[in-house]
């Protein structure tokens, strides 16, 4: 099999060649078709996630080290299982299938109660263990492959990670009112998929900020009713001016900057969700956090039932496509570098060969 790999940290993939897997116990094997290429992508390959202050967070610590095939979106067909898979599920061999990539240890509490997102000992695929980034693939148990069918096959892998994330997101701001506001931070590929998502759930009061100025307009089109520039010096003063106030911020970008705007957007018994990990610190003051009684929590994409609540809202129609752009696979290094450029609008889904 063929693979790109972070051999150097901070340095361009390289393609590896090595001994396709065989399926153990109750691992199944996937022939890969497609892997989004998402942006936390970037921090990986670069090693490690600002922090602020100086302290930045390495993928050492989260036991990772060279060489690593990254890839969380994938989307493949079943073409082997090990010999215990099929007593732990139905295994659908010879069908396509997308994967949960958030795979915990399989025997904690977190994920024995399908919250495998929050095992404190991870191993996501594309991340402890090797991902996308790849011709074939071993997703350790039948309970995380998704039935996607009828789904662009270049569209599905997207919502395993933009998908989850911005719909597990949303969720934390419930309960919220038709008329109430909610602004979306970032009108990038996430932000994207955050308005869209909105949108499907029946939501049309939509603010979503961004620093470039390209971006707002294809947020607009995907169904924002007022989008900003988050730069500008007047836009706190028109988030705050939104008739009945902003009820809730998801944050996909997590910088200072976006952070400090949201929470001083919001509205008394607000709450800001904060997703992205560009990474950063802010100061908090504790008395207006009582005061305002305002919510600050962190959001880290979802569990495998939130995805395949999300599969069935798009097998609905009612989440509707965002921009996607379909590259081959030796093309995944140089569409980071763009990633981390901010260059690209929508999301780049990599065609495996």
């Amino acid at each position: 099999m063929k693979s790109y790999d972070i051999t150097e940290w901070g340095k361009p993939l390289q393609l590896a060649l090595k001994n396709t897997p065989k399926p153990q116990g109750t691992e199944v094997l996937i022939k890969m078709k497609y892997c989004g290429v998402c942006h936390s992508d970037v921090h990986i390959r670069d090693g490690y996630f600002d922090l602020g202050g100086g302290k930045k967070f390495y993928m050492s610590e989260r036991g990772m080290k060279p060489p690593v095939t990254m890839g969380h979106e994938p989307f493949g067909t079943v073409i082997a299982a090990g010999p215990d898979a099929a007593a732990a599920g139905a295994v659908p061999i010879g069908q396509d299938r997308l994967v949960f990539p958030w795979t915990g240890c399989g025997s904690c509490a977190r994920c024995v109660e399908g919250k495998d997102n929050w095992c404190a000992a991870p191993r996501f695929i594309g991340i402890q263990r090797p991902g996308g980034y790849a011709d074939h693939l071993l997703v350790p148990h039948p309970r995380y492959l998704v039935d996607a069918a009828g789904l662009d096959p270049a569209y599905a892998p997207i919502l395993a990670c933009s998908g989850l994330t911005t719909y597990s997101a949303i969720n934390k701001l419930k309960p919220f009112k038709a008329g109430d506001w909610i602004v979306v931070m970032g009108a990038g590929g996430l932000g994207l998929m955050a308005v869209a998502m909105l949108r499907a759930m029946g939501h049309e009061r939509i603010v979503c900020c961004d620093i470039d100025a390209a971006k707002l307009g294809p947020a607009k089109a995907a169904g924002a009713a007022e989008v900003m520039n988050s730069a500008d010096a007047g836009t706190l003063a028109k988030l705050q001016a939104l008739p009945g106030g902003v009820v809730g911020v998801v944050d996909l970008v997590g910088a200072a900057q976006t952070a400090q705007l949201g929470i001083a957007a919001l509205r008394k018994g607000g709450r800001y969700v904060v997703v992205g990990l560009f990474g950063g610190e802010i100061p908090l003051s504790l008395v207006p956090m009582a005061q305002r009684a305002i919510t600050i929590q962190g959001s880290y994409v979802g569990d495998v039932q939130e995805l395949r609540d999300v599969v069935a809202l798009a097998q609905s129609g009612k989440l509707k496509p965002i921009p996607t752009e379909t590259r081959a696979m030796d093309q995944i290094s140089p569409t980071l570098d763009q990633l981390k450029a901010g260059t690209v609008v929508g999301r780049v889904v990599a065609k495996i060969d």
